[in-house]
């Protein structure tokens, strides 16, 4: 097999091993003794209280299909939403599709049945909620004063501003009545049993899908903050700027903040992250023949000043070989270009504008990169992402491809659908942020 392949096997290696089926019956199953186990509780099976399921995120559906396999008719109800082309047909539980990153109106529609369905959870009965990355756009509402426009408009250039996705959910939660563990209040005497696969940075609680069980520490002052430090105070929408504004006036309550007693009543566990999907590619890669150079789940930052500094590490390495880097996280773009891509594909591209550059320099190393979405999708694309090595260069050289002008243009999914080497992995079913392999010969 090519470098690229065990590029590739690597990192589909590490997809399968943070998939729903592998995660949830850890946290949820039936045991010979007929106790249901939820997270750190247990019920007797003649004693279960009604269950209503819930859930929102790229990895919902396939969740939900778990959660149906071990509960079957144990399920009061269920609805869960998840990204466009994500679905899975379930019995007894509605899963609906909806619009990510930018929300739409199937989103909010969503969002309404399930506030309704919540209503019905009366005391004591349970509310199984499965979150994953995606939620912050597949959950929307529209707080009084706003439209569902002012909500586009403002994810739109939140996601161009380069700002981080803490940054981001700061605001996404504080335009909101669900996000910043407002969603509990909809079913105020139930028990909550939230289930979250993580998609960010540190495995952050409260900035995972904006945190809708979990108590918010950012404020409407934070809000102001990050729009000051990205210069967005004239582009926003007037609504959403006034609401902020409000907000640091005190006018709107804030989000839900630790100690108010909604939060003695919901159990948040992290089933699954980026770590674990490093560590089955790890494991893959020392099966493979690869030396281990690093393991890090802190890649954040630039993604065209990261892809550049990867490659002068590898340029430099000098340790045994062949050698494997792997590395996840998340890490942003600032679009100013009108090109499409995504910011694993751009980061993939930066990459070989420096291979291209030590090429011409003749570093010895000869080295494979490849930085893909977890959840099969990156940016507006078909692609999780790409991967690179000499013979892209060679192909971007026979075809007179200028990197820097795609660069400028954020238009990395034109260059690699040219040049060859975009990923393409359909719906994975999960999503654990990014995963960036590179392999050193």
């Amino acid at each position: 097999m090519s470098a690229s392949d065990n590029a590739i096997q690597l990192f589909n290696t590490a997809v399968a091993a943070v998939q729903p089926q592998k995660l949830i019956p850890n946290h949820l199953f039936i045991d010979e003794f007929q106790q249901l186990h939820i997270l750190d509780q247990s019920f007797s099976l003649n004693e279960v209280p009604k269950i209503y399921l819930i859930g929102s995120g790229k990895a919902s559906a396939a969740m939900a299909k778990v959660v149906q396999d071990i509960l079957g008719d144990l399920i009061t109800a269920g609805l869960v939403v998840t990204k466009y082309g994500h679905s899975i047909s379930l019995e007894n539980i509605i899963c609906l599709e909806a619009a990510h990153p930018v929300p739409d109106q199937q989103g909010l529609e969503a969002m309404n049945a399930t506030i309704q369905l919540l209503k019905r959870a009366k005391k004591n009965d349970i509310v199984i909620c499965l979150v994953s990355g995606g939620a912050s756009s597949l959950w929307v509402d529209v707080p009084t004063g706003l439209s569902l426009a002012d909500i586009q408009q403002t994810f739109q250039l939140l996601l161009n501003s380069g700002a981080s996705i803490d940054e981001v959910n700061t605001i996404r939660k504080h335009l909101s009545v669900v996000k910043g563990g407002q969603l509990l209040q909809y079913a105020p005497e139930s028990y909550w049993f939230s289930f979250i696969i993580s998609d960010v940075p540190e495995d952050d609680l409260a900035v995972i899908a904006s945190g809708p069980t979990v108590p918010d520490n950012t404020t409407f002052n934070d809000c102001l903050t990050i729009i000051t430090e990205y210069s967005l105070a004239n582009k926003l929408p007037a609504a959403v700027y006034q609401r902020i504004i409000d907000g640091c006036k005190g006018i709107i309550d804030d989000t839900f903040k630790k100690g108010n007693s909604l939060f003695k009543r919901v159990n948040n566990q992290i089933i699954g992250n980026n770590l674990i999907a490093l560590k089955a590619a790890e494991s893959k890669a020392i099966q493979l023949g690869y030396h281990i150079s690093k393991v890090a789940t802190t890649l954040t930052g630039d993604a065209e000043q990261v892809g550049r500094s990867l490659i002068d590490f590898c340029n430099s390495y000098q340790g045994l070989k062949p050698a494997c880097v792997l590395l996840g996280g998340e890490t942003t773009v600032k679009v100013t270009g009108i090109g499409i891509g995504g910011r694993n594909q751009h980061m993939a591209l930066s990459a070989l504008q420096e291979l291209t550059f030590a090429n011409q320099n003749n570093f010895s190393n000869k080295i494979t990169f490849l930085s893909a979405g977890t959840d099969g999708t990156d940016g507006p694309t078909d692609a999780a992402g790409a991967v690179v090595d000499l013979d892209t260069i060679t192909k971007a050289n026979d075809l007179k491809l200028d990197i820097a002008n795609y660069l400028l243009n954020n238009d990395s999914y034109t260059f690699f659908d040219q040049s060859g080497g975009l990923l393409k992995v359909g719906a994975t079913h999960t999503n654990v942020m990014d995963l960036v392999v590179i392999l050193i010969d």
